[in-house]
């Protein structure tokens, strides 16, 4: 994996979706439940979602409302651009390799401004997560199919933390249906992934990173068991941390080290990255020796969680390596 993990967290409201709120339950009708026929209701599929549909405007509360029930990834792109159309034939491959487990929307960007508005988008593609009804930004940009199977599996566990464990189905003439060929099966994580996995999911972070470690020692050049050891260790900083308290003591003391690697790890799990990284690299060029030391070696470690071919990650080094010499 080399995307960052999402954590409860996560879902304090990173984006504004307050105009989308659902209107009175009509009589009879339970709180929250989408209007029949609507898109992203039972009755709209026969009974069941479909594993791919397109959102617009109208459609978006009734999605929102559906996160309730099944994870949903919902991608904003344009159809004159053809980057972004390719991102989403992407998307639509990775969500037939789930098989259900979570439910892929598509929103074309040039006829639906409410919701770029909402979601305050600067450019497409942009992904989001929605679990039950909030979002949680994931990344800007086309990804590499691999780089989104990482981020998926990570959003599927954060579901899970949250009880959002509900299936979609692909019928018949259904978009993600047409012409597809069956993935073949992902081979099982070596043992000690698998119990790192399994303790993320539960939310035991420290058996997590001993799983890590362990495998870490078992061979030292595991490049996805130092990934996730980082990931886990960005978590566990992060679990009891007051945002507002932080944030305060990072701007009161700009050279405070500990404080603005914190609120550095929060943007990063609130999906600013950028911020993150302008943030460690501005507390680089105000600190020295082994102050700048633990900025420096705090940043690296952050750039593995992200992914060191993404763009932010590129654009970050070459700005540490300016502010270092």
């Amino acid at each position: 994996m080399s995307q960052q993990p999402f954590t409860a967290a996560a879902l304090r409201g990173a984006v504004d979706l307050s105009a989308f709120k659902r209107p009175a339950s009509a009589p009879g009708q339970p709180a929250g439940a989408a209007a029949p026929g609507a898109p992203g209701s039972r009755a709209a599929a026969g009974g069941s979602a479909a594993l791919v549909v397109e959102g617009t405007d109208a459609s978006l509360r009734d999605v929102l409302a559906s996160s309730a029930q099944h994870p949903v990834l919902l991608v904003v792109w344009s159809s004159r651009l053809q980057e972004s159309g390719d991102f989403v034939d992407t998307m639509r491959a990775v969500a037939r390799r789930y098989a259900g487990r979570f439910q892929l929307v598509t929103v074309d960007a040039d006829a639906n401004p409410a919701v770029l508005q909402a979601f305050q988008v600067q450019a497409v593609p942009v992904s989001f997560a929605l679990v039950a009804g909030q979002p949680v930004p994931l990344f800007e940009g086309a990804q590499p199919e691999e780089q989104v199977i990482a981020i998926v599996d990570q959003v599927l566990a954060l579901a899970a933390q949250h009880g959002v464990t509900g299936t979609v189905e692909a019928a018949d003439g259904d978009v993600a249906g047409s012409g597809a060929t069956e993935e073949p099966e992902e081979p099982p994580l070596p043992p000690l992934h698998q119990k790192a996995f399994d303790a993320i999911e539960a939310d035991d972070l420290d058996t997590a990173a001993g799983a890590y470690r362990e495998a870490l020692t078992q061979n030292p050049a595991d490049v996805d068991a130092r990934i996730g050891l980082a990931q886990v260790g960005l978590l566990q900083r992060t679990r009891d941390a007051d945002p507002q308290a932080a944030r305060a003591a990072a701007a009161a003391d700009p050279t405070d080290v500990q404080a603005q690697i914190l609120v550095a790890d929060l943007d990063l799990l609130g999906g600013h990255v950028e911020d993150a990284f302008s943030r460690l690299v501005d507390t680089v060029r105000v600190t020295a020796d082994a102050d700048r030391n633990t900025v420096r070696e705090h940043v690296v470690e952050l750039f593995e969680v992200i992914g060191t071919t993404d763009e932010r990650v590129v654009r970050a080094r070459k700005a540490l390596m300016s502010a270092l010499f």
